[in-house]
């Protein structure tokens, strides 16, 4: 089986994703789908896209749910992608040594040219986010876009994850979260950013920073031309006529 890392990385590379601003547009997935077709590794299966049996693998998908509670229901969309955890399951499972953590920044990846398409990671992980590529036969995950974000031919703007470059809502960062004067760390602070089912023990390097409580308060309302208080003309005169009636 494989080894993580005998020392911590000195990094923690990551995404923080704000499920108060994420809209569920998809610009992200379609980003992601389109950024890792054409560039690392082996292109991203998608056949039949628009037929009777559409077959492909995604590394980034949005849920949405609707959430009920106090107050009235919202939606919530949830991106989900790998999580690059700490104590990645993925990894210690792998017979081949394929999948593996990085030393220097902890970015989980996959050797493709060692991976013998097992799914032992998929079954490991417990955030389903891992998927074996129907026509390369090999597991596919989030890479965090290491061949834009180690390519120093890139603007710097554009060194960091297509999915995040491309959300038109802002509500994905990138940073080093072992920093803690980064802007992610800063953010994971000041929104009380969590972690993706704690309970599983496997520490995940990505956070979620949780939906703000929504204000009842109409901000509009001071904007608005008060309403007559009495209706008038014909709605005044049916008002009055069905008072009469009781």
């Amino acid at each position: 089986m494989t080894s993580l890392p005998a020392n911590p990385p000195a990094k923690k590379l990551g995404l923080v994703i704000d499920l108060d601003t994420c809209v569920g547009c998809h610009a992200c997935v379609v980003a992601c789908k389109a950024w890792n077709t054409e560039n690392y590794g082996t292109p991203l299966a998608d056949t039949d896209a628009h037929g009777a049996a559409p077959s492909g693998a995604f590394l980034n998908r949005i849920h949405s749910y609707e959430v009920t509670g106090d107050g009235p229901p919202r939606i919530v969309h949830f991106p989900k992608s790998c999580l690059h955890c700490e104590d990645a399951p993925c990894v210690t499972v792998c017979p081949t040594g394929a999948s593996y953590k990085r030393g220097e920044d902890g970015i989980v990846l996959v050797n493709e040219a060692e991976c013998i398409g097992c799914g032992l990671c998929a079954w490991a992980c417990p955030y389903g986010a891992r998927e074996q590529d129907p026509a390369a036969k090999v597991m596919k995950k989030c890479t965090l876009c290491v061949d834009r974000i180690d390519n120093e031919n890139l603007p710097q703007e554009d060194r960091i994850p297509a999915c995040v470059r491309t959300c038109p809502s802002k509500a994905r960062h990138f940073g080093d979260l072992a920093d803690p004067d980064s802007d992610v760390s800063g953010l994971v602070e000041a929104r009380g950013g969590i972690d993706l089912a704690p309970e599983q023990g496997t520490r995940p390097v990505n956070k979620y920073l949780p939906p703000r409580p929504r204000d009842e308060v109409d901000v509009l309302a001071p904007l608005l031309t008060p309403v007559a208080e009495e209706p008038k003309g014909w709605l005044g005169w049916l008002d009055r006529a069905l008072d009469r009636l009781g």
